[in-house]
């Protein structure tokens, strides 16, 4: 499926709306992934051994790829955390339950963030799951698109909706257990009381090593920043999993223009045979972490 196909069906979306009255959020966000082995990441200057590729791939279909600003950042740390019952509910059931805090220099900065999402290759099922949290304060809904290769070769498209909420976790709220984490989303509650023991998806703690690459101009005010990511196991450090990302964010279906569109298309196309030795099929960083114990769950991705 082309990704201009994808965004046009975000209209298709029925009307209607959650519990309280509140109209069904639609996406607005495109973000394309590609999953790449981790062993091609040994040291900083190879994240951008993989930009040189984008670079190239864009520039060969015209595209334009800005580097500027980007010589001297140093890659970001973070820890993340998955969550979910012994037997996987959260997960059979695409929802997604993630702890995740930045470090600088060795500390911790800013409050963690808290990420739920459902996600699911059934537009309709995503937009109707209302993610919104039962806290006080702030908090953020992404509704993403996301674009992957096929599970089983390269140069095509498959497709998984991302309805997401992220929110700090405030100081106030930092003695709260991991497992009552769970209590924040009412959509867990049709789970039952298993969704009250969540602990860490098989004991692992993810330390992510992400670096900005540059940003994308697909033309028609379209851009996408874009990153590198490697995910490997905190402690012993063995590597898990890497990827390269780049997202548009738009208000509207209107402001992605067709042209935009298919250039951003063509380009994920091309950087798949580009990057062939690098990709890994079938999986995602989500599901590399569920997998490390075998007995893989039901996955939706």
């Amino acid at each position: 499926m082309k990704i201009s196909e994808a965004v046009k069906q975000v209209p298709s979306v029925k009307p209607g709306s959650y519990s309280d009255g509140h109209p069904l959020d639609t996406v607005h966000y495109l973000e394309c992934k590609l999953i790449l082995k981790p062993d091609r990441f040994t040291s900083p200057p190879t994240f951008h051994e993989f930009g040189k590729l984008a670079r190239r791939a864009a520039e060969d279909l015209d595209i334009g790829f800005s580097t500027a600003g980007i010589k001297d950042l140093r890659p970001r740390i973070r820890e993340v955390v998955f969550l979910d019952t012994k037997d996987f509910a959260l997960y059979n059931n695409a929802f997604i339950l993630r702890r995740r805090i930045e470090y600088q220099d060795g500390f911790p900065i800013g409050d963690p963030e808290v990420v739920f999402k459902f996600r699911h290759p059934d537009l309709q099922a995503a937009a109707e799951m209302d993610v919104r949290p039962n806290i006080v304060g702030d908090y953020r809904i992404k509704f993403k698109a996301e674009a992957l290769p096929l599970k089983d070769k390269l140069g095509g498209i498959r497709l998984l909706y991302s309805h997401n909420v992220e929110f700090a976790l405030r100081r106030e709220m930092h003695s709260v257990s991991l497992a009552a984490l769970a209590d924040f989303f009412p959509p867990l509650a049709k789970l039952g009381k298993s969704a009250k023991k969540v602990s860490l998806v098989n004991h692992t703690i993810v330390e992510e090593v992400l670096q900005y690459l540059g940003v994308i101009d697909f033309g028609k005010g379209v851009t996408a920043r874009t990153n590198a990511a490697l995910w490997r196991e905190r402690g012993d450090h063995k590597l898990l999993i890497g990827e390269f990302s780049f997202e548009c964010k738009f208000k509207r279906r209107s402001d992605l223009h067709e042209k935009a569109l298919e250039r951003c298309r063509r380009f994920f196309i091309a950087l798949q045979d580009t990057a062939k030795d690098w990709i890994s099929l079938g999986t995602t960083k989500t599901g590399i972490v569920y997998r490390l114990k075998g007995n893989p769950p039901q996955s939706h991705e």
